[in-house]
This record gives structure tokens, C-alpha cells and sequence, in this order.
């Protein structure tokens, strides 16, 4: 990996895997990933029953993440209302390994490497059917959330997210294998 900001990978069909490396300690990562207070000032707020077979309820609200920014008007009701999406834990092991359902045709997994005194993280999205049109956005969704992460952790000024996942999503649409 060259740095944060390199694209994610297309890996087998309907995969696509980002890396990034966070500040550690491993500890902090995890509350990041599963404190809902935390996750939602860079993702997706929601409980989560941190077990196998346990509830997820993602809350998606970006005016959260991006206060201030205007989205487009198909993502308006994101934005400002937002919306849950439910979800089920596939891998709980912590602090290294959190998976789970994402939305009806998916799974998400978080795996975390110490890298003392930084984190490797590798994301990895995965299609459970044949809409490999929509990994582009997840690819570019996931790009743009892990930049607040990164923002989040180093206590630094976030990247705007709407105008970051416009352009990503095209570059990614680009490069998306058939």
C-alpha cells in the first residue's frame, strides 16, 4: 500500500478491498468500528449485539458527517432525515475481525492488524449477487468514510464527503472490472 488516499481494489468478482493504515491502538480502532456515537461521526451510527448471529441497525444521517454540505438531491433525504439499514454479525472477534450483513445483497468485513504503533486496516465489501454495477458506489461510499476515519483519528479537518463520492464513484466506475 502506498498511502490512505490509494483506491481500493477490485479483487474477485464482486469484491472490492480498501487498506488503510490508522493510528493505533488496536483498542481505539475497535470503539471506532463499534461504539455507535463513535461510528456515526464517520459512518453510520446504530446499536450492534457484538456476537455471531447479533442485530445490527445502521443509522445513516451525513449531515453528521457532513455538516454544512448541500448533497446532491438524490441523496437529500440521506443527508437530512436518514435512514436505517439492519444488518447481522457474521465474525465478531475483538479487537481484529468484525463482519456483518450490509444491505440486502451483501456483507462487510473489518479486519485489523497492529502495526505498532499504527493499525492496518483492510476493508473488504463483497456482493452475494450478480449487481456488480453497485460496487462502484460502495467502493467510492467506503473510500470517502474511511478519509473522516482517518480525519477523525489524527484530529484533522475531514475531506467534504459529497463532492470526495461524486468524484470517486466516477473513477471507480472507470476501473470496475467486467
Amino acid at each position: 500500500m502506498k498511502n490512505n488516499d490509494d483506491h481500493g481494489q477490485y479483487t474477485p468478482p464482486g469484491e472490492v478491498r480498501i487498506m488503510r493504515t490508522l493510528p493505533g491502538p488496536i483498542e481505539r480502532i475497535w470503539t471506532y468500528l463499534t461504539d455507535p456515537e463513535k461510528r456515526s461521526r464517520w459512518f453510520a451510527g446504530g446499536p450492534m449485539d457484538l456476537h455471531v448471529g447479533g442485530k445490527v441497525e445502521l443509522f445513516f444521517q451525513h449531515k453528521i458527517i457532513a455538516p454544512g454540505e448541500t448533497p446532491p438531491a438524490q441523496y437529500a433525504a440521506v443527508h437530512n432525515e436518514g435512514f436505517k439499514m439492519p444488518g447481522t454479525i457474521l465474525r465478531c472477534e475483538p479487537p481484529r475481525v468484525l463482519s456483518y450483513t450490509f444491505d440486502d445483497n451483501s456483507d462487510v468485513t473489518f479486519e485489523l492488524i497492529p502495526q505498532d504503533p499504527k493499525v492496518l486496516l483492510i476493508l473488504t465489501h463483497r456482493s452475494r449477487g450478480e449487481d456488480l454495477a453497485s460496487l462502484s458506489g460502495y467502493a467510492s461510499g467506503w473510500h470517502s468514510h474511511l478519509a473522516i476515519l482517518i480525519a477523525q483519528l489524527e484530529g484533522t479537518t475531514p475531506p467534504p464527503f459529497w463532492s470526495t463520492h461524486a468524484r470517486l464513484k466516477a473513477e471507480y466506475q472507470k476501473v470496475i472490472p467486467s
